[in-house]
């Protein structure tokens, strides 16, 4: 269970942080500009979800990935390096992998297939959670380059769902765009 009594501690005035595992890192470095990129995710899902009244499904689909994007953060706090740990550390599982997947079936079957791209925009729900989406895309790109760094691994899990949720984000834009009625296609060389 998480406690905050104090929100304060001044042992980030170096410039350094903790990790779930207590090592001390710098606040740049890849680890955790990747799960600060995440937790700037699930802020701009949260400002998204203000845009949504009437649209109880889709709203109660995000608080749900609200939550996902808390554990997902605290995969990522916690590297896997095969030490071992005093306690069980949280991870993303597969479980929540299919389940995303699940709702963005769930929302794309009530959509028509796509003919163009569109422009982020529309309604207001739909431009904010295309902002949430490009930054989601951004929190990816931080992982697989996380991924990528000697002795910084990623879980599998872990980057599956935030490549699933950069569609999910984009799907949920369509259907609280009327269901896809309100999307504002690009026309490829309008302003020639």
């Amino acid at each position: 269970m998480v406690k905050l009594n104090k929100i304060y501690t001044k042992t980030g005035d170096d410039g350094t942080t903790g990790l779930g595992t207590g090592e001390r890192v710098r606040k740049d470095a890849l680890r955790i500009a990747a799960y600060g990129t995440v937790d700037e995710t699930n802020a701009a899902i949260g400002v998204a979800r203000t845009f949504l009244a009437g649209q109880q499904g889709v709203d109660v689909k995000l608080e749900r990935i609200q939550n996902d994007l808390f554990d997902l953060g605290a995969d990522l706090c916690v590297p896997d390096r095969g030490e071992p740990l005093s306690y069980q550390p949280l991870r993303v599982s597969d479980e929540q992998v299919a389940r995303i997947e699940a709702e963005i079936d769930e929302l794309n079957s009530e959509l028509k297939p796509l003919k163009s791209f569109i422009l982020p925009g529309g309604s207001p729900a739909a431009a904010a959670l295309h902002v949430a989406r490009t930054v989601s895309r951004r929190a990816e790109r931080e992982m697989v380059t996380l991924a990528a760094a000697k002795g910084e691994p990623v879980s599998p899990a872990a980057l599956k769902y935030i490549n699933r949720l950069s569609d999910f984000l984009f799907v949920a834009s369509r259907y609280v765009n009327d269901r896809g009625k309100s999307d504002v296609l690009w026309v490829p060389g309008q302003n020639r």
